[in-house]
């Protein structure tokens, strides 16, 4: 993953190594220049002069989140598509049906967290393709919880 310094310089950091968000430079402030409806356009509406912070939004500057990029599409049926990045929180207490990531067989996946009879689960959602169900057990760690996730809509 690559980040721009104070003066523009692209940055590495090391891939496969979750990176506290809280430890990327700050200071991109897109504008937002109006309100885009999903529906019917507005003749009325007015353009707005507005600023977003991303970090503030996507609450990125908090010691606990998480950046991940998605291989893969397990779980495009939960609106999770491959390449899209998700921004996990650790301290977040995961609980049934909560999106997370997991470390399995000591790498990282994307999963449903589900509880069949009291047992917890981690669900594939693509129902194109079989992907194992893991039973979350001592040697499956629950890693952190996605909270919210970034698409590039030009692929």
């Amino acid at each position: 993953m690559r980040y721009g310094g104070p003066k523009g310089d692209a940055k590495m950091l090391p891939l496969m190594q979750p990176i506290p968000i809280a430890d990327i430079p700050l200071g991109v402030f897109p504008r937002i220049l109006a309100a885009a409806g999903a529906g019917f356009p507005s003749p009325a509406q007015d353009w707005s002069v507005e600023s977003v912070n991303l970090v503030d939004l996507l609450r990125l500057d908090r010691a606990a989140s998480f950046v991940f990029r998605i291989e893969g599409s397990s779980m495009r049926d939960a609106g999770i598509q491959d390449n899209d990045v998700v921004v996990v929180d650790r301290d977040t207490r995961p609980s049934d049906g909560h999106i997370v990531i997991a470390v399995v067989d000591g790498g990282f996946v994307c999963r449903q967290l589900v509880f069949r009879e009291g047992v917890p689960h981690l669900e594939a959602r693509n129902v194109s393709t079989s992907y194992p169900v893991t039973i979350a057990d001592e040697a499956v760690d629950v890693w952190g919880v996605v909270r919210s996730g970034v698409r590039d809509y030009r692929r």
